[in-house]
């Protein structure tokens, strides 16, 4: 639906109604090019150091004109993929077409909102005695209604729950949410709900490809109302629909929860950039791959700035690369084997993932490693750290002493006795 040539159009709806799905369509299309824009300026880094020519690159693709530039033309058509938007099961209702009301004193709100006949409101029971304000996006998921409205996040900042006064760096895991830079381990129950979730699905999936295997020999022996009764009722998705909400839900349950107890304790939170793929998922089995693919990384980013947004920390992004292979307050390289890091001086043993999270919380500083420098040159610093420290080392045989990880993991394991 779009006007091409400035005239108006007739639609099968209200003029407001219309108006909203473009005005929504025409945000989308913009969010989706700043977006876009987004790696376009990592491609813009990674592939110049010349700050002249990254700040000519990135004037002209704020000001958009990179059409006249053949370079950030060929990345913008490389990351900003247009397309056609076939979402079907949502509407805009703006904060003036709509109000809301009880039925009995102290119940749930009722949403009323313009239906497709004029001076007709389509009434919806809500689950809330909070009325929502502002413009209104309807979602229809499985026979319910979700109403989504923006939220002034000054105003939802929690006075009763302050934020703590520290600086701690997080690590994300599989079997957890997050592990801080103390070494505590938040959301410690999210990796047996991602498994179990996965291997249902994997069951589940193989089953149903069976029955569907059966509907589609049936089809092609002419057994028409067999294959109907089996895609009927047994290969819906609505049990499946349902089951997927409440593990959604309950997923992020756990990863707020994780968020605001880390948000206690630290007035700034160190991350890594949980918007990076994952590396390495090749040399990995599959019932692994197939796990890491639910492993919620967005969930948990977006925890992390809403939280923050919420109770008024603020969130660090650094480079996370080989963070849990160095080894904590050395800069030098370890041994990593499982969820062990090893230290080749002093023979400490960390637990990788707090290690990580020290490693991450020291990076925010660090003067060579920005949050877009490539994992090779990453590597090659790491490395040429590790070689100065060993250069001074004392000659093997004669009396040495801890490193300083040693020292420090030594102090940590009596203070947690």
């Amino acid at each position: 639906m779009w006007i091409v040539d400035g005239t108006a159009q007739s639609f099968d709806v209200l003029a407001n109604a219309w108006k909203e799905t473009v005005r929504d369509a025409v945000a989308d299309i913009t969010a989706n090019r700043e977006a876009a824009k987004v790696n376009v300026r990592r491609a813009i880094n990674r592939r110049t150091d010349n700050e002249t020519e990254r700040k000519r690159l990135y004037t002209a693709l704020k000001r958009d004109t990179w059409v006249r530039d053949p370079y950030l033309s060929r990345l913008m058509r490389r990351h900003w993929r247009r397309g056609r938007n076939r979402t079907t099961n949502q509407i805009v209702v703006r904060a003036d077409h709509y109000k809301t009301f009880t039925l009995a004193e102290g119940g749930n709100l009722w949403l009323a909102v313009p239906g497709l006949e004029r001076r007709e409101l389509v009434r919806i029971p809500l689950n809330t005695t909070v009325a929502p304000t502002g413009t209104l996006r309807l979602i229809l998921r499985s026979n319910r209604v979700e109403v989504h409205y923006q939220v002034d996040a000054e105003a939802m900042k929690s006075s009763n729950r302050p934020v703590g006064d520290r600086t701690v760096g997080v690590d994300k895991g599989y079997t957890e949410v997050l592990t801080d830079s103390d070494g505590e381990h938040h959301g410690p129950e999210l990796g047996d709900l991602l498994t179990a979730e996965s291997d249902h699905r994997k069951t589940n999936n193989a089953r149903r490809a069976k029955l569907r295997s059966v509907a589609e020999k049936a089809e092609q022996r002419g057994d028409l109302a067999k294959a109907q009764r089996i895609r009927g009722n047994n290969l819906g998705t609505r049990k499946r629909e349902r089951r997927s909400n409440a593990w959604q839900c309950r997923v992020r349950d756990i990863t707020f929860q994780a968020v605001h107890k880390v948000a206690d304790k630290a007035a700034v939170i160190v991350a890594e950039d949980l918007t990076k793929t994952f590396a390495g998922r090749k040399k990995l089995g599959k019932n692994t791959n197939r796990r890491l693919a639910a492993w919620t990384k967005g969930v948990t980013a977006e925890a992390l700035q809403a939280v923050s947004d919420r109770r008024g920390s603020a969130v660090r992004l650094v480079n996370a690369a080989y963070t849990s292979q160095v080894v904590p307050f050395t800069n030098i390289l370890g041994v990593r084997k499982g969820d062990r890091l090893h230290c080749t001086e002093c023979r400490a043993v960390w637990q990788a993932d707090h290690a990580a999270a020290i490693n991450i919380q020291e990076r925010d500083g660090d003067p060579d490693i920005s949050l877009h420098t490539k994992h090779t040159l990453v590597k090659q610093i790491l490395q040429d750290r590790t070689d100065r420290h060993r250069t001074r080392l004392p000659v093997q045989g004669s009396s040495t002493s801890l490193c300083a990880c040693g020292e420090r993991n030594i102090r940590m394991l009596d203070s947690e006795r």
